[in-house]
């Protein structure tokens, strides 16, 4: 009952989240068509055979039994399908227009993409901001590839293999897409530069690398229990924990290790409030031994509507950016595909998995499929959106249409690469899922 239950949920994740990318990627190809006053003969979320739909106008709006995508079929779209008399034809437009409907569906899953994001920071998400974290080293895993290199906590990380780094984003994406690769970190050290070599390794659990190396990430107070020596002391949610007894604090661990060891006696808080800095003094109570004080901390990131959105904005180019940069990887074989590529099965895994967690996983997965998504149908592959885009560009650069022969043959071997590639995706969930490989 419980396996049938969790498969039941694994599935209704997936095809609610899949659902509702395909549709905003769609709706934009459809919204731009009738704004250009085109004729849309089709809105289909999936393909094959239709389960259920209606007709409305002329267009006929329909749910298909494979629900791996979906198609606005526009009249004369398909070469040799345009009336040469209709205005309204696709084929008949200005190829400007019909750049536009191309270009409509990708900037809808970007623009579903940041509002969802936005939405989550101006809820607050438990997510740590990579974007905007220094690259100030906090712990150092004992045993771990970084500390046999010699990484110590505090360490600011100033570039690896020579490539300047500014944010812990940037680090940790060197770090996991180098597995078994010796990365040069140049750090300093008190004023001093040093250079350590990194060799991340890969977990037995977890697809990339890893180096045993985490940013210093100050903890903030997520809830205070009533009648707690933290209420007593004057802490605040939202505070920023910075040091304690006056030593700086790397991360919520290090705070939690400190309070344990110090049952009964004052301990010196200094907190961040906004801009301010202020120093509380807390006495934490004895539990079996152990101090505490009650809290409960957080590295959720929250934000009003504004700066939600700008940090959006700043999360989406960074997915942009590096899943580029990935892709730049596996044709360097320095990344493997089948860690870097996910198919159906992997993605309602993970929709499965962001259910069981909370919506707030589920719809963050979503906006990062979104934007993938958006920034896949852009590349300049027959049949999806960037080669249409590429093959008008042609033709506005020639000043006439390519003949139907071309545009068959091109249409075929897009054809070919997508199926290519399904079946490649496909292969590395089945491994990876079901023969654990």
């Amino acid at each position: 009952m419980t396996h049938a239950f969790e498969l039941a949920r694994t599935l209704l994740a997936f095809i609610f989240a899949l659902g509702i990318i395909i549709f905003v990627h769609e709706a934009g190809h459809f919204a731009a068509a009738r704004a250009f006053g085109m004729k849309v003969l089709a809105f289909s979320l999936g393909f094959g055979r239709r389960l259920w739909g209606f007709t409305r106008g002329e267009t006929e709006y329909k749910v298909g039994w494979i629900p791996l995508g979906g198609y606005v079929k526009l009249s004369g779209e398909e070469p040799g399908d345009s009336v040469p008399d209709d205005p309204r034809d696709f084929l008949n437009r200005p190829r400007w227009q019909r750049i536009v409907v191309y270009l409509a569906g990708p900037f809808a899953n970007v623009v579903l993409s940041v509002l969802l994001i936005a939405g989550l920071f101006m809820v607050g998400i438990e997510i740590p901001a990579l974007q905007s974290i220094p690259t100030v080293v906090g712990t150092v895993e004992a045993g771990s590839p970084g500390e046999a290199a010699g990484v110590e906590p505090g360490d600011e990380i100033l570039s690896i293999d020579g490539r300047r780094v500014e944010r812990w984003q940037d680090v940790a994406f060197a770090v996991m897409t180098s597995i078994g690769k010796p990365l040069a970190f140049e750090l300093d050290r008190a004023g001093a530069r040093v250079v350590a070599t990194v060799t991340p390794v890969r977990p037995d659990d977890f697809e990339f690398g890893d180096a045993g190396i985490y940013p210093k990430i100050l903890p903030k107070v997520g809830r205070i229990v009533a009648g707690s020596p933290a209420e007593a002391a004057g802490l605040a949610i939202g505070d920023e924990l910075f040091a304690v007894d006056g030593r700086p604090l790397a991360s919520p661990a290090d705070f939690v290790a400190h309070i344990e060891t110090r049952a009964g006696q004052p301990v010196a808080l200094e907190v961040v409030r906004g801009a301010e800095r202020r120093t509380l003094t807390v006495v934490p109570a004895d539990q079996e031994g152990k101090g505490r004080i009650g809290v409960q901390l957080t590295i959720s990131q929250r934000f009003p509507p504004g700066r939600a959105f700008v940090e959006s904005l700043r999360f989406n180019l960074g997915v942009a950016r590096q899943s580029l940069a990935v892709i730049g990887k596996i044709f360097k074989r320095e990344v493997a595909a089948k860690s870097a590529l996910a198919g159906p099965i992997e993605i309602a895994a993970q929709s499965g998995q962001a259910a069981r967690t909370g919506w707030k996983s589920l719809l963050y997965l979503m906006g990062v499929i979104s934007i993938s998504i958006g920034l896949l149908n852009l590349f300049p592959i027959p049949i999806l959106d960037g080669g249409q885009i590429v093959i008008l560009l042609v033709e506005s650069v020639l000043r006439r249409d390519l003949s139907l022969a071309v545009k068959e043959r091109i249409a075929q071997v897009g054809f070919a690469l997508i199926v290519l590639l399904m079946v490649t995706v496909l292969y590395f969930d089945v491994s990876k899922r079901l023969l654990g490989s």
